[in-house]
């Protein structure tokens, strides 16, 4: 397993390209599976889960050709079903949550999937019944094999029925893999409750240009109607990943770097930029880049009426996502002024901040959904440590701590890190990051 060396405490300058979305990525690169023709995806992130998918539908059957650097064509016409029933698909298939976004085309297309019970991330606990009662509501039967843990989905007729759903929470994964399996279903489905993300949007958008009847999309009230056959033949390109962009702005901020972040997709940000400059971040939309200047110190906004501290909590789309809550507890540490960080949607995504307690952090764990931190204001700094990466956003938020803190710092476990965020050590080299990966 690899390790990051980090010489944190210095100032870094220049400009950042983000990655494509991650999520948006899962998504779109499941569909694919919907349609035996081409389909041409651009802008797709170098990672580690995107390439534990890829094999997955290679090992499927999908035809996978490289264009250019995130650049592939993608062709389903050969698939073989029986594959997602052996021992190699299991261990393979639980190894990220991703792997739950082949069932909904699979079912869509075939009529039947064998689905491990995904991995990824261990922040909680991360159900999957909004995919299994979406699934149900369309005509599915599902079994469940105790021996192997595993769910074999299937319907009698090999086709799904359209139907309506109302989903008991806003799952992002739970309404891409029911919107792709509605596509193909006979008469009308209509999901209420839909998640909505930008990256949801975009994978309607791709479906409606492969033939899918979708409308509401932007909305949490999606209908589609049912056609017998989706086409390919056309172009999508991912949208620039949020968080990472986040993750960018938060480290800019602490180091007190002066960073350009090219070609954003600012409307499709949403309240990302807002949250920074709650936290005193100063931030410039310039065209479609953000531009942070170098700034010594960031003050936290108190609450307008009462001057009572701020509160800072994710919530689903158009709220803020839980994905960056982990970055913004680091950015706090080295604020003026305290902050209470409140992660509703996992209960195991703040137990890191002990990591950051360690390197002289102020922050009180209140429970496992909330922590109270308070800001040093850059006058005692972090200090460097040994850190584990217990998961992909904690990760780079320890990556971030350690770039800020005085002394050298050891990450362990980077393969965490690595499933998110792209050649990371040599794009903080070109921005004057000391970082070293060691094999």
């Amino acid at each position: 397993m690899g390790t990051f060396e980090i010489k944190g405490g210095i100032p870094l300058k220049g400009e950042v390209e983000p990655q494509g979305a991650k999520n948006e990525s899962l998504q779109v690169l499941c569909s694919v599976l919907l349609t035996p023709d081409e389909l041409r995806i651009k802008n797709v992130p170098e990672i580690g889960d995107i390439k534990c998918l890829m094999q997955i539908l290679k090992d499927l059957g999908v035809s996978i050709k490289k264009n250019d650097v995130g650049d592939y064509t993608f062709q389903a016409k050969n698939i073989n079903i029986e594959y997602l029933n052996t021992e190699k698909f299991r261990e393979y298939g639980k190894s990220i949550r991703g792997s739950i976004m082949i069932a909904g085309p699979l079912l869509a297309r075939f009529g039947k999937v064998y689905i491990p019970i995904p991995g990824g991330d261990r922040i909680g606990r991360r159900r999957l019944d909004p995919h299994l009662i979406g699934f149900k509501s369309l005509g599915i039967h599902i079994c469940y094999n105790h021996e192997y843990k595993y769910f074999h989905l299937h319907t009698n007729n090999k086709k799904l029925t359209g139907s309506y759903i109302l989903m008991e929470e806003a799952s992002v994964t739970g309404t891409a893999n029911i919107i792709m399996a509605a596509t193909l279903a006979k008469g009308k489905t209509t999901i209420y409750n839909a998640a909505c993300e930008p990256y949801i949007q975009q994978l309607c958008k791709l479906l409606k240009k492969m033939g899918a009847k979708i409308i509401g999309i932007g909305s949490n009230l999606i209908h589609i109607i049912g056609v017998k056959e989706l086409g390919g033949f056309c172009t999508h390109t991912i949208l620039p990943d949020m968080v990472e962009i986040g993750s960018w702005i938060g480290l800019a901020a602490i180091t007190c770097s002066e960073i350009r972040i090219k070609n954003v997709s600012w409307k499709n940000l949403g309240i990302i930029p807002n949250t920074f400059q709650k936290m005193g971040i100063k931030l410039e939309k310039d065209k479609d880049d953000i531009y942070i200047p170098s700034q010594k110190s960031y003050q936290i906004k108190k609450l307008l009426l009462n001057n009572a501290i701020l509160t800072i909590s994710d919530s689903p789309w158009p709220g803020l996502t839980p994905d960056l809550l982990s970055i913004l507890t680091v950015v706090a540490t080295q604020a003026k002024g305290s902050v209470l960080i409140h992660q509703k949607m996992f209960e195991s995504r703040l137990f890191f901040v002990d990591e950051l307690i360690e390197m002289g952090a102020q922050i009180i764990l209140c429970d496992p959904h909330r922590a109270t931190v308070i800001g040093l204001n850059h006058k005692y700094h972090l200090k460097g440590a040994i850190l584990n990466s217990p998961d992909i956003r904690a990760g780079i938020s320890l990556l971030i701590a350690a770039l800020s803190a005085k002394g050298t710092s050891i990450i362990k476990n980077i393969e965490q890190i690595d499933r998110g965020y792209e050649n990371i050590d040599q794009r903080l080299r070109v921005l004057g990051a000391h970082i070293l990966r060691i094999e």
